[in-house]
């Protein structure tokens, strides 16, 4: 991490503004791994007339230059993929089978889909004598997690680009190495000086900075409910455009006519999937009242089986979770689930026997959780999944929408057409029908306090422009 206490912008590596730093602690050890500069608000001001400075130029470059760039990040990407999944086992504990074939592969494949879909999109259209013409948003300030950091990275960076927008991200200072790496290829891939641009900071510092810019014309935010919101707030003053994708609490719904066993153990992996760490992780297991305690027993077992170890092992599934501040709040939760009555099936509180070291959480099952619970309610982001029981399908689809989120949703049935009726009577921006593999082509974001705007894809590259009619544009002169 050769470059952890500078910044980018302007095409080189720049000392920071002020002298402040963060150590970035390894989740597995609980030792620093990295000291990081943090940004300030005059740090962003740089960074963002160093977008503003080559917008005019990058927003009219042709599609052919635009897709010689974006392959050639990708060409680099592919070389340094070893040193991003270190980084990423480093810095949020992630496992490194985990880390090289999830995490960094997703950053990947999100670039390969965001080439794939600039070489055909439609940017032109002839409506009668009217064209309809899509051009970028302008400079972009992208905030992304620690969670997800090369998928949420490449999820913003890479359609930004496609579009002929200029950017400023700030990656998350509690996984920041990711980042770091991703700068490097960035300036390996010879991009002109100002078009991408990297700032380290917390939300204080440095986001709501990016939020607040006058000249920054379109916030890009994936992080919690909470967060997003505040940038929203900051945003309103200058009228930019506001793209969130924030928190869940996503359902789902295991249907009676359901192979009962493989859709219980499919929705325990799904939930602990990533440590727990995914907004979209299905943490809500809807079942038949009947079928209660026979999911209770599956589930367990499901649970137990996980290997959790040290990120290093090659064979470990279970890391653990970020940092001190989000294992607290995890036990906090699991005491609440107690507290309020709801069935402990596994788990609970504390470090797994031998892990004591690390912010290890034991893989826990709730069971006869009730809707109105806590752990029912709030976004855990740990290893945790909650079961509840319903009484007929209607009853699944009211607790299943009962929520102030709308990420994601999960269905499993035998019968495929009973499976998309149900689908589309959910209020999620993504709904999965059994265990249906998880594609970089589909439209990613959510309803109500899940936020706004759709990343990936096509989708993703829209939101990133404007929409221009030039009427008269066909008229014989």
């Amino acid at each position: 991490m050769s470059h952890a206490l500078q910044f980018y912008y302007n095409g080189q590596w720049v000392d920071p503004a002020s002298s402040l730093t963060l150590d970035v602690i390894n989740p597995a050890t609980e030792k620093v791994c990295c000291t990081i500069a943090i940004g300030n608000e005059e740090d962003v001001n740089r960074a963002v007339a160093s977008a503003r400075s080559a917008f005019p130029a990058w927003s009219v470059t042709t599609r052919e230059e635009r897709l010689a760039i974006l392959e050639r990040i990708l060409v680099i990407y592919k070389k340094r993929s070893e040193d991003m999944a270190q980084a990423i086992s480093q810095e949020m504990g992630s496992p490194i089978a985990r880390a090289r074939d999830s995490q960094t592969w997703a950053g990947m494949a999100h670039l390969e889909e965001m080439i794939s879909t600039l070489k055909n999109y439609v940017f032109d259209e002839m409506r009668d004598d009217m064209l309809i013409t899509r051009e970028p948003v302008g400079v972009a300030g992208l905030i992304t997690p620690w969670n997800w950091p090369m998928n949420q990275i490449m999820c913003k960076v890479a359609p930004a680009l496609a579009a002929g927008c200029t950017l400023v991200l700030k990656p998350s200072e509690v996984a920041p190495l990711s980042g770091l790496v991703f700068t490097e290829i960035m300036d390996e891939a010879g991009l002109p000086p100002g078009v991408y641009n990297m700032v380290n900071g917390d939300g204080p510092g440095v986001g709501e900075a990016i939020a607040r810019h006058p000249d920054i014309d379109m916030v890009s935010i994936t992080g919690s409910t909470r967060a997003g919101a505040a940038v929203a707030k900051l945003a309103a003053d200058t009228v930019k455009r506001v793209h969130q994708e924030l928190g869940g609490k996503s359902p789902n719904i295991i249907l009676p006519d359901a192979d009962f066993e493989d859709a219980v153990i499919r929705g325990v992996k799904g939930c602990f999937s990533n440590s727990g760490q995914s907004c979209d992780a299905p943490t809500r297991m809807l079942v038949p009242r009947e079928k209660m305690e026979q999911a209770l027993h599956i589930a367990k077992s499901a649970a137990e089986a996980f290997k959790m170890g040290s990120p290093a092992d090659e064979t470990t599934q279970l890391g653990p979770v970020v940092s001190a501040v989000q294992y607290d709040r995890i036990q906090t939760l699991i005491a609440k689930g107690i507290e309020e009555g709801a069935t402990l099936v596994t788990g609970g509180l504390g470090k797994p026997a031998g892990l004591e070291t690390g912010y290890y959480v034991k893989s826990t099952v709730f069971g006869n959780v009730q809707p109105d619970m806590t752990i029912s309610r709030e976004e855990i982001f740990g290893p945790v999944l909650s079961i509840l029981a319903y009484d007929n399908e209607e009853h699944a689809i009211q607790i299943a929408n009962d929520t102030l989120y709308g990420l994601a949703a999960y269905v499993q049935s035998g019968d495929l057409n009973h499976a998309r009726a149900v689908a589309r009577r959910l209020r999620a921006g993504n709904v999965n029908i059994n265990g249906a593999a998880w594609t970089v082509a589909a439209p990613f974001g959510g309803y109500g306090q899940s936020g706004n705007g759709r990343e990936c894809s096509s989708f993703g590259l829209s939101d990133f422009l404007e929409i221009k009619a030039i009427l008269g544009y066909g008229m014989i002169a």
